[in-house]
């Protein structure tokens, strides 16, 4: 859903997998894609991307890091696999029911993206970074587009829409992902860490009096606690996107 990086123009793993096994000798005994792809993902999550290796990677599997290398060539495969393990977490809409309410399933593709993010902070910086043209990747691509469709905006407006929905929670789940490792790192809880960064900086002159001018706009906001302010404010962001679109739509339909 972002756009990709210079480095993403590597041959995806996903499109030499089945020629680069073809080359290699017999399966080692006890290992496959899955797991390995499985406690990549473990990896990820414990330790970040920056502390992520092969050699640390044979070590949770209790292998030779030569043994990793018959199903990958690099460790960019290992995080273009994981990348898409993660994506395959998001629940979809009913592939059956075929309609819907666009809004709402627009809605629900959207939280989900979300808690993906916050889930895999790792995620953010990889989704960039490949060509993302896994099974798991390519149906929430698929479904994204259906929903988008069913709104009545012209083709030319489809990637725009798409672009300014999913990029807003590309940003929203990332910045919220770091807080949460923030939050992990101080070993506090996010209510904790949120008022104790806030009396700090109420308290410091350089930055008392911006706090100052924006307290009124955070006590409208409402929520009692951190994770109620920033679900209140994702979804009152998300309302204005899907408003845009039933705007632009509406005035497509006067053109």
């Amino acid at each position: 859903m972002n756009a990709v990086e210079p480095d993403a123009v590597r041959v995806s793993v996903w499109l030499r997998e089945k020629a680069r096994r073809r080359t290699r000798g017999g399966q080692p005994s006890g290992l496959d894609r899955n797991r390995i792809t499985d406690a990549t993902v473990r990896l990820l999550d414990t330790e970040g991307l920056d502390r992520f290796s092969m050699r640390r990677l044979a070590g949770e599997l209790n292998v030779t890091a030569m043994s990793v290398y018959w199903y990958v060539d690099t460790k960019d495969d290992l995080l273009e696999l994981a990348l898409d393990a993660a994506y395959g977490e998001l629940r979809l809409p009913d592939a059956e029911a075929g309609g819907g309410d666009w809004r709402e399933q627009l809605r629900a593709l959207a939280r989900e993206y979300r808690g993906l993010l916050v889930r895999h902070p790792w995620l953010s910086p990889l989704a960039g970074r490949y060509l993302n043209i896994g099974p798991n990747s390519l149906t929430f691509s698929r479904w994204v587009q259906q929903v988008i469709r069913r709104t009545g905006l012209p083709a030319h407006g489809i990637t725009g829409a798409i672009s300014a929905v999913f990029q807003f929670v590309y940003g929203y789940g990332t910045i919220e992902g770091h807080f949460a490792a923030r939050v992990a790192a101080a070993d506090m809880t996010p209510d904790e860490y949120f008022h104790t960064a806030m009396s700090a900086v109420t308290e410091a002159p350089e930055t008392a009096a911006a706090v100052q001018e924006s307290a009124e706009i955070m006590a409208a906001r409402g929520g009692d606690t951190v994770q109620e302010m920033l679900d209140r404010d994702f979804a009152f962001a998300l309302e204005l996107l899907v408003a845009g679109i039933e705007a632009m739509v509406a005035r497509t339909t006067r053109a």
